[in-house]
């Protein structure tokens, strides 16, 4: 990382414990953020080619919280089980196992592909108090304003997994598609904000263990979304969505928060789905209220 995050001086602040875990055959890395005597634990998994930093901006604002953050397996530095496919149900047994081994009745916050995952996983009997979800994937991605894009998507990991492998991971690690990517996610107008954005992505979007790992979690990503899970998860769940997410719309995620048994919504206005990069503090103090956690005086 070249850009300094514009949050970093709240960053500083927060102390960071990295540790390991084995899970389902693999070594899983997660740092954990806060302090070790915090009321609550928060176990927070990232998005889509992403890993554990992405949601340290938003973390940067919840200090009083002890936050365990772990890259999803094959990202980051997460090992994956060679010759397993990581698909829905995979993703969902991982997440199970590694609350059950690090933090067991934990709260639960997953943000984008990490929304589906983690909804997944409560509904099939991971055990929470509470479900928090950022910039949900509440439809079928195919089925969204931006059909067209993910269709074509569908088509450039399609591609990098049939050409000879050193060929297709460099097309999937390619700068200027990646590059390309986050122009299109970032809504702000703060330079400063983009270039931490780009930055962000140029870094840590290409951390991903081989292209069969890739593969299989985009397939997941785009093969599955929240309103498969909502109706069989009985916890207080938390929707913060953007009003300006090309993913899923924000009419998408008014009608996915009526699908719950308990949901609140609250939504950011003049973001997309970037919402952890771009307004952490509005994400955390929705997570504050629903956590009903007073605001902690800076240190």
């Amino acid at each position: 990382m070249t850009v300094p995050s514009p949050y970093a001086d709240r960053l500083r602040r927060l102390p960071v414990v990295r540790s390991e875990v084995e899970v389902r055959g693999a070594l899983t890395a997660y740092w954990t953020y806060g302090p070790a005597d915090a009321e609550t634990t928060v176990i927070a998994v990232h998005g889509f080619r992403g890993e554990h930093h992405g949601l340290e901006s938003v973390l940067a604002f919840l200090p009083e919280l002890r936050v365990i953050a772990p890259d999803l397996p094959g990202f980051g530095e997460s090992a994956p089980v060679a010759g397993r496919t990581y698909d829905l149900d995979e993703y969902s047994a991982w997440l199970t196992e590694f609350a059950a081994a690090v933090a067991p009745g934990a709260v639960v916050l997953g943000h984008s592909f990490g929304s589906i995952v983690a909804s997944a996983a409560v509904a099939s009997g991971l055990r929470t108090p509470r479900l928090i979800l950022i910039n949900p994937i509440g439809a079928p991605a195919l089925e969204g304003p931006k059909g067209v894009m993910t269709r074509l998507a569908v088509l450039y990991y399609a591609l990098g997994a049939r050409l000879p492998e050193t060929a297709g991971t460099a097309l999937l690690r390619n700068g200027l598609i990646v590059r390309v990517m986050s122009i299109a996610m970032a809504k702000t107008s703060d330079r400063q904000v983009r270039r931490f954005i780009h930055d962000q992505h140029d870094t840590y979007f290409s951390r991903f263990a081989d292209r069969d790992v890739l593969r299989d979690a985009f397939v997941a990503s785009v093969s599955n979304d929240v309103s498969q899970f909502a109706a069989s998860i009985d916890v207080p769940t938390l929707l913060v969505a953007a009003q300006r997410d090309d993913i899923t719309p924000i009419e998408v995620e008014r009608e996915l928060a009526t699908r719950f048994p308990d949901a609140s919504l609250v939504e950011i206005a003049d973001v997309g789905h970037l919402i952890h990069y771009e307004t952490p503090a509005e994400a955390a103090g929705a997570i504050r209220r629903f956590l009903r956690i007073p605001v902690a005086r800076d240190r």
